[in-house]
């Protein structure tokens, strides 16, 4: 794999790690995209490519990914287990290497009956876990999950996701440590808003010993109205909020809720940062892609994180 700049050579390092999360657009503009890295370059390590978020129809993670490695900014790529059997899952894992996709996110995915074709066919031939142990399959041995051998063997790096907030704690902390055993090299988790909570399930990765082996990329995001506060609660499963942290945003005029849920983003990059254990955050800024360079900076990450990548690392894919 090359050094030249993104995800792996971040976490090769001992920075502090972030990144972002690009939704593609629900039509056949390439722009979008661009325009997405375009506030991102420089401030970001990599972006995640949604795959068809909430199982509403957009643009393909792949086509995503590949446009945001033209436009510089590392791509991670999100791949879900909800549209694809075995076969179509090795396909695209396979297609997106020879693109010079160097990351991928493997998740089980939303359900169809959430989005925007609920009659759709649920597929799920394969779990999360057992499409990350298929991805390493690919990468180790070489091989199929048929059997059959790869003339050229994919070398992404391998990501999950976890939701530390999902009771209880303790199966949700097992579970990540069965993903890593499969293959998981990094792990995205959901929303961080109780920092306390998130440190003791973190410690519990350390006595497993799953920190030593897979880095944890802390989910975070600001609290634009008390409204999305609601909606986070209520709809976005495992998603916790301190009621110190609802007090306070409750506690300022409506026009300041948003300043004070950027203040308090970047209050929480800052204290996980304090934490042994966790290697960087994925900013999940709802769209507002502009909004990131102001909370990075303003949470004191250095700016320095390869603004292009290189000829190099643009050409990479069959290594």
């Amino acid at each position: 794999m090359s050094p030249d700049g993104g995800l792996r050579a971040a976490l090769a390092s001992d920075r502090f790690v972030v990144t972002a999360e690009v939704g593609p657009p629900r039509d056949a503009d390439p722009d979008v995209i661009a325009r997405k890295a375009a506030a991102l370059r420089g401030w970001v390590d990599a972006a995640n490519v949604t795959d068809n978020q909430g199982a509403n129809v957009r643009m393909s993670s792949l086509a995503g990914s590949v446009l945001l490695r033209q436009a510089g900014v590392d791509a991670v790529m999100q791949l879900t287990c909800r549209d694809r059997n075995r076969i179509a899952l090795q396909s695209d894992l396979i297609g997106a290497a020879a693109l010079g996709v160097r990351n991928v996110l493997l998740l089980t995915g939303d359900h169809p009956a959430l989005g925007d074709h609920p009659d759709a066919k649920p597929v799920f031939d394969l779990d999360g876990v057992q499409l990350v142990w298929t991805a390493r399959t690919l990468r180790e041995e070489g091989t199929l999950l048929s059997g059959k051998p790869l003339a050229t063997r994919p070398s992404w790096l391998i990501g999950t996701v976890e939701n530390p907030f999902a009771p209880p704690a303790a199966l949700r902390a097992r579970r990540l440590a069965k993903k890593v055993a499969a293959g998981a090299e990094f792990v995205q988790t959901q929303y961080v808003f109780d920092v306390d909570a998130f440190a003791r399930w973190v410690a519990r990765l350390r006595d497993e010993g799953v920190t030593d082996r897979c880095a944890v990329i802390a989910g975070v995001g600001p609290i634009r109205s008390l409204r999305m506060m609601a909606f986070l609660t209520g709809q976005v499963p495992g998603v916790h909020v301190p009621a110190e942290l609802e007090r306070r945003l409750r506690g300022v005029p409506a026009h300041l809720v948003e300043e004070e849920g950027l203040a308090v983003c970047v209050e929480t990059i800052q204290r996980l940062a304090g934490i042994p254990g966790v290697r960087g955050v994925h900013l999940m800024a709802f769209g507002r892609d502009d909004e990131v360079p102001d909370i990075v900076r303003r949470a004191g990450i250095r700016p320095d994180r390869a603004p292009t990548l290189t000829p190099a690392a643009l050409q990479e894919g069959r290594q």
